[in-house]
């Protein structure tokens, strides 16, 4: 019989070095963010034995890493973001107090997650998706990448896989040939980059978001678009790198899934 957790030897890791090791990893020197990358709030504890995962630092994520006993919560989206409030008042604050009082410090990683060639939220959702050949595109640091599906497929068919991989239906804006196989991807609030993806002669293009002008873009640049959620396309890159984490420093390791329709 195979021993329980509690049975197993559980390993820590210094705070300090954990950081270290996932700043070099993800190599956050190479992106000019939209917030700070790496530990942003340090509630105390100097050795981490227990990593709790999740998209967003929210009050619900934070309430449920305390619950689960975590000493370090891992997000894709955390604090401080630019043009944001400075003072640690409202929802922040009391955000800010909970890591604090409950003993967990908050390590996050925006740009540098969604990059990443191995643990990153484009590679991991590109895998799910079963996309042969992803890689990211030039010049977009990254962030936007190609790949194609196996055989061509109606659109709609496309639609059903992201369905099936991410657990929600998808905004499917038709814009293109019915049938596709090229295809472009960046998770979260990437709609923006539907006109790159057009242009480098992809059949379709994936992200979380959409704006008005994404259906009049679609039509008139021929690509179809498909809004599969931010939350939904950004969930895999903090659990990648938790499980890596995990793995290198015999550290326990959970990811909590917070219900966002968004």
């Amino acid at each position: 019989m195979s021993p329980t957790l509690d049975e197993k030897e559980i390993a820590m890791i210094e705070l300090v070095r954990l950081e270290e090791y996932c700043n070099t990893l993800l190599n956050i020197q190479a992106y000019q963010d939209y917030c700070p990358n790496g530990l942003q709030v340090d509630a105390g504890r100097e050795r981490v034995r227990k990593i709790v995962s999740g998209v967003t630092a929210s009050q619900a994520l934070i309430g449920a890493a305390l619950d689960a006993g975590g000493d370090l919560l891992l997000v894709h989206h955390g604090y401080f973001w630019k043009n944001e409030a400075a003072p640690l008042t409202g929802v922040k604050g009391r955000r800010v107090r909970a890591l604090i009082t409950g003993g967990i410090s908050l390590l996050a990683y925006h740009l540098p997650l969604d990059a990443h060639p191995e643990f990153g939220n484009n590679r991991q959702l590109g895998m799910r998706l079963g996309l042969r050949d992803a890689e990211p595109m030039p010049s977009e640091e990254g962030l936007l990448w190609k790949g194609e599906l196996p055989s061509p497929e109606c659109a709609r068919d496309l639609g059903r896989r992201i369905e099936d991989a991410l657990g929600r239906t998808p905004l499917h804006l038709s814009g293109g040939r019915d049938a596709v196989r090229r295809i472009g991807w960046c998770t979260g609030a990437a709609q923006g980059y539907i006109e790159r993806a057009a242009a480098a002669g992809l059949d379709a293009f994936i992200s979380g978001e959409v704006s008005e002008a994404t259906a009049h873009l679609a039509r008139e640049l021929g690509i179809h678009y498909f809004a599969a959620g931010h939350h939904a396309t950004e969930r895999f890159g903090v659990q990648a790198l938790g499980r890596h984490l995990a793995e290198r420093f015999a550290v326990e390791h959970c990811y909590i899934e917070i219900e966002n329709p968004v």
